[in-house]
């Protein structure tokens, strides 16, 4: 008979190779796969935990009507008040808002409300403005007469103080024309942007008045 070279332990592992060495070499592949995608994983966690431990500035933008009122706020980049326009129109908003005496209670709160939102904290402004409202109530004075208030002009006396003029118009509740006089008066304002949504919605443009005063043209 024939002598044959066989070797019990090479034709197994032959056999083994054929059956699971594709096998093998696909488990491999695959825990290669994964551990690239857990590696993306890591760096991209780590990466969006820097990103938000960032310090954010949030910015609003205020869009004005054609007399350079505001009228709208939103999340832009942040906006500083350069434009002498957009000053002489917030002043003049606020004096209008300041004077006028409705028989509307909600829209008479609304422009108490405005006029200390645009008064600086503490300044000689806020303690003029209360005694104002103090002694001469527009809560009072609507029982009897209203008051509407048209600004003749805003010229500034220095980069932050405008001379205003305007003229009051006070009816009775029936319409009627009670007196109309002139008013003359000095204002000073500072420019302190918002630095969040809730300061951007009661005070967009970020203008404050500082001092105010007023007198009768007779």
């Amino acid at each position: 008979m024939p002598l044959t070279n066989h070797n019990p332990y090479l034709a197994a592992r032959h056999e083994w190779d054929e059956r699971y060495g594709a096998f093998i070499t696909r488990a491999s592949n695959w825990r290669a796969v994964a551990f690239l995608c857990a590696m993306s994983s890591i760096l991209l966690a780590a990466g969006l935990l820097w990103q938000s431990s960032r310090s954010h500035v949030t910015p609003f933008v205020v869009l004005v009507d054609s007399l350079s009122r505001p009228v709208a706020s939103g999340l832009a980049d942040q906006v500083t008040v350069n434009d002498d326009r957009i000053k002489r129109s917030s002043v003049c908003n606020w004096i209008e808002q300041l004077r006028l005496v409705t028989t509307d209670g909600t829209e008479q709160r609304k422009a108490i409300d405005l006029v200390y939102s645009q008064i600086a904290s503490g300044t000689e402004a806020q303690a003029f403005v209360s005694e104002f409202y103090r002694s001469d109530s527009p809560f009072n004075r609507a029982r009897t007469e209203t008051v509407s208030v048209e600004v003749q002009s805003v010229l500034p006396t220095s980069d932050r103080t405008y001379e205003v003029d305007w003229t009051e118009t006070t009816r009775d509740l029936y319409g009627a024309v009670k007196a109309a006089d002139r008013w003359k008066g000095s204002f000073t304002i500072a420019i302190n942007p918002p630095k969040d949504e809730r300061l951007a919605r009661i005070n967009p443009l970020g203008v404050y008045v500082t001092n105010a005063s007023w007198d009768r043209v007779l």
